[in-house]
């Protein structure tokens, strides 16, 4: 399964602190990120990551193209609920998309591990059969590609 993470500034730290908790499940999955989420989850926990543009450079937007083609199975976003333009269109985007694309995302840390639990134990197994054949493969890598 690909995972993507995706954290404000503020919530870097519990994402790190979240994804080091459950290094275990991420590790058998694929991991992508914006990049300088992407950089310190690698950083912190030792996963491979695949790491996009930072977000305030285009980094949400290439991970919501990855939704909308259907190569993301779960989307972790932790966001600032109190940060002023926490609504802004390119975030509700990716909201919508997630929605269109039945893809499950978690938007605070109770509902991160929800999914992550329920992913392991195969609840998700059904996104299985959804991907396409990617025209950009997510290739795992033994280091953060930033």
């Amino acid at each position: 399964m690909t995972i993507a993470i995706l954290a404000h500034d503020s919530r870097k730290e519990l994402a790190l602190q979240f994804c080091t908790a459950y290094s275990g499940i991420l590790s058998r999955n694929t991991v992508i990120a914006t990049g300088t989420t992407g950089r310190m989850l690698n950083q912190a926990t030792g996963l491979p990551v695949h790491c996009y543009l930072s977000g305030r450079l285009g980094g949400i937007q290439q991970i919501t193209a990855r939704v909308a083609c259907d190569e993301v199975d779960l989307v972790l976003f932790f966001r600032d609920p109190l940060k002023t333009d926490s609504g802004n269109f390119i975030e509700q985007n990716l909201l919508r998309l997630c929605d269109m694309h039945s893809v499950p995302i978690a938007t605070n840390i109770a509902t991160a591990e929800v999914l992550l639990r329920g992913m392991d134990q195969g609840d998700l197994d059904y996104r299985e059969g959804m991907h396409p054949a990617l025209v950009e493969p997510v290739v795992p890598v033994s280091r953060a590609v930033c």
